[in-house]
């Protein structure tokens, strides 16, 4: 009687991944490996966008940030993303103050080209009157000379 060996695997059979178990899968593309420091994903665009002393306008991006290195200073607005931005027509000034223990970087918008931030209101008067420009101050007018 031929053995239960035989009968499963004769001889005479051709062996091949298609046997009487069954198929057997092989791989049609070599495996490939895992990468440990990939490429990441695209820079965001930010720092500082308008310096000290350049003109802006309102709504003119001066500063994109993650988090509050800057801080709004005078006619500056910050953004839900932390991201500064003028509010009136001027000149970009970045300035520090003293704020607690340590100190704090401001950015503001002056009037003038020359002028300095903090702006001391009482010895100075206000630059600006609900955002508009006070022409008849005493500080724009030209000194009058007199000629012979």
């Amino acid at each position: 009687m031929p053995s239960l060996l035989s009968f499963l695997c004769p001889s005479h059979a051709i062996h091949s991944p298609f046997s009487i178990l069954g198929s057997i899968r092989t791989a049609t593309k070599r495996a490939g490996g895992s990468v440990r420091n990939n490429g990441g994903s695209p820079g965001k665009r930010l720092g500082v966008k308008k310096f000290s002393d350049q003109y802006v306008i309102p709504g003119n991006i001066i500063v994109r940030q993650r988090g509050t290195q800057f801080h709004p200073g005078q006619h500056v607005k910050i953004g839900r993303d932390h991201t500064l931005y003028a509010t009136v027509p001027g000149y970009v000034r970045f300035y520090k103050q003293k704020w607690m223990r340590g100190e704090r970087k401001f950015v503001g918008v002056v009037l003038n080209r020359g002028e300095k931030l903090p702006r001391d209101e009482q010895a100075l008067g206000r630059s600006r009157f609900f955002g508009l420009v006070n022409l008849n101050s005493p500080m724009d007018t030209p000194s009058s000379t007199s000629q012979a």
